[in-house]
């Protein structure tokens, strides 16, 4: 170490063989600036110690990289072996290294006190504290704690404003969830996706916003592809946690209060929503005994309450469970619903095959022209967010000096803080972020192509998520099935209609002529009666890109990414 050590003087023979503990404390700070250890600190304290032929019985260490909570009760152990093996001599560095704040110091001025044979051997201080030390040197004692509690109460206030700081800035002054990772130097680290987690956190949003699984079920799922990554598993109050945390749409949330983040998100704000409101039901998704394919997804046609399912003799029926005094009777086994259920999902394809390779290929041509659009109205949110953060620092600036007053710093931190969040959500329903968007745009379509083959190899839990999306308000009656496609199939729907239809099919030369354009612009352009039916299911947008005066809803392929996305890897495994 190359430091000379003073050693105390002591009457002969008064110290030897004494029962002594060491007590090691070292802030990450100066292990990062100086190098400076914990295994070097306590080599300095056992030299000291067999210097004056201390027997060492115990060494306790503290990093102050570790939570006050650990620290304390670190501190609370040690006092406590101090007293039940009867040791006599309490070896540490520094005042600082073993007491920073007055309670501490009252516990060690205690144990001291118990007896006249009890010491604490202050090394580079050349100082000794017992219950015989004199009056001046308790004092400088009790002011060197004093200092040390100084030390600490403004570092946490340096600590406070540095957190506030970043907070204002938009990022979370702490480690980021899963799914994220640091990057960057120390004191300028930034929150961004972490890609070999991200995959897993968007499957664990997407999965449990379907509705179709619980918690427990969901927790397994996770591990099981996690485990392998990081090493452990997540029980299943963390996966709730990360479930609940806002940080994933964009929000930071520290000390109760939730602010607007900067950080890169990639969870829709709908799926979010979605998750929380099947957390905070009545009726979340529980682990259920027997697995049926239609549980909950079919009403009674005459009262409106769920079709009950249960098994018998290997089979499942299906019948009103007449709460309301409905009068239908009789039930219906689970495998004649599927039956008429098959027609819907063929009803879905495109029978000529060159113009399925040309939707798909059109849906990526207008993508490019898509997101060239999207990208001006983001250019101009991203600009605006920065004129926002440098106001939100200039009005913190002026806070600490003192040139405006706290009430005026909320208002117009409130209101800075306001525009910010509405910039995100305006920017998070462009779905711009999602790369991947418009490729399970297509996906989506080659899914509605595979349906009818694949459905009847999928489980019940596939099988239930599948005809979730692609249906709604679904009604029995009398044992006959009603149904509506959900609004993307419905889509859907209607151009597969269009494009089977005699006029498109056997017309080769219209054929040959949508064949010949690019993408659905180029159809509605140059074919002529096509147009019309082709706005009918794809939809129109006004030529005015200016995003305050847009309508997204009037976006063509506004299929949700998490839905497509969730019917690609969790139905078919694509």
């Amino acid at each position: 170490m190359g430091q000379n050590l003073t050693v105390l003087v002591a009457p002969v023979g008064a110290l030897i063989m004494k029962k002594t503990l060491i007590f090691c404390r070292v802030s990450s700070r100066e292990q990062e600036e100086s190098g400076y250890s914990l295994p070097a600190q306590r080599k300095l304290l056992e030299s000291y110690s067999n210097k004056l032929e201390l027997k060492v019985i115990k060494v306790f260490s503290i990093s102050e990289s570790a939570g006050g909570n650990k620290q304390r009760k670190v501190f609370n152990e040690m006092l406590s072996y101090l007293d039940k093996n009867k040791i006599e001599v309490l070896v540490v560095e520094k005042t600082d290294r073993l007491s920073r704040n007055l309670k501490d110091a009252v516990a060690v001025n205690e144990w001291v006190a118990k007896s006249s044979n009890n010491q604490v051997h202050f090394v580079k201080e050349n100082f000794v504290l017992s219950r015989d030390s004199k009056s001046n040197e308790k004092f400088i004692w009790n002011i060197k704690v004093t200092v040390a509690q100084l030390y600490i109460d403004n570092l946490s206030e340096e600590v406070k404003k540095g957190q506030k700081e970043k907070l204002a800035q938009g990022w979370l002054p702490t480690k980021p969830p899963l799914g994220y990772k640091s990057t960057g130097e120390e004191g300028r680290r930034r929150h961004t996706p972490d890609e070999i987690t991200k995959p897993i956190i968007m499957e664990m949003f997407n999965t449990y916003a379907t509705g179709c699984c619980s918690l427990l079920t969901l927790t397994d799922t996770i591990n099981s592809k996690l485990e392998p990554l990081i090493g452990k598993k997540l029980s299943r109050s963390m996966v709730h946690r990360y479930l609940t945390n806002p940080f994933y749409i964009g929000k930071n949330r520290w000390n109760g209060n939730v602010t607007q983040g900067s950080q890169e998100t990639y969870i829709d704000k709908a799926v979010f929503d979605k998750v929380q409101e099947i957390l905070t039901g009545r009726h979340a998704p529980k682990q259920q005994k027997h697995n049926f394919t239609f549980r909950k997804l079919i009403r009674c046609g005459e009262c409106g309450g769920t079709i009950t399912w249960e098994k018998k003799k290997g089979r499942n029926y299906g019948h009103c469970s007449h709460y309301r005094n409905c009068k239908q009777k009789g039930t219906v086994k689970d495998y004649e619903l599927e039956e008429k259920l098959i027609p819907a999902f063929k009803a879905l394809k495109i029978d000529d095959q060159d113009l399925l390779s040309w939707v798909r290929k059109a849906l990526k041509e207008t993508h490019k022209t898509e997101v060239a659009d999207y990208s001006k109205v983001l250019d101009t949110l991203n600009k605006r967010e920065i004129k926002v953060k440098k106001r939100l620092s200039g009005l913190y600036t002026d806070k600490l000096d003192g040139v405006i007053t706290e009430n005026f710093y909320n208002e117009k931190n409130d209101e800075f803080q306001k525009e910010r969040t509405l910039i995100a959500t305006r920017r998070a329903e462009l779905n711009i972020k999602d790369k991947g968007f418009y490729e399970n745009a297509v996906a989506m379509y080659d899914v509605a192509q595979k349906a009818d083959k694949a459905y009847a190899s999928l489980s019940p839990d596939k099988k239930r998520g599948l005809l979730g999306v692609v249906f709604k308000n679904m009604r029995l009656t009398d044992g006959e099935l009603t149904f509506e496609y959900n609004k993307n199939y419905k889509l859907l729907h209607e151009a597969v209609k269009v494009t089977n239809s005699s006029k498109v099919s056997r017309n080769n030369k219209l054929k040959e002529k949508i064949l010949e354009q690019d993408d659905f612009a180029g159809v509605k352009a140059n074919i002529k009666g096509f147009a019309d039916t082709r706005t009918s299911w794809l939809g129109d947008r006004d030529s005015n890109p200016n995003f305050q005066d847009q309508n997204l809803a009037c976006y063509p392929y506004t299929i949700p990414h998490w839905l497509a996305a969730q019917i690609i890897s969790n139905l078919f495994d694509f």
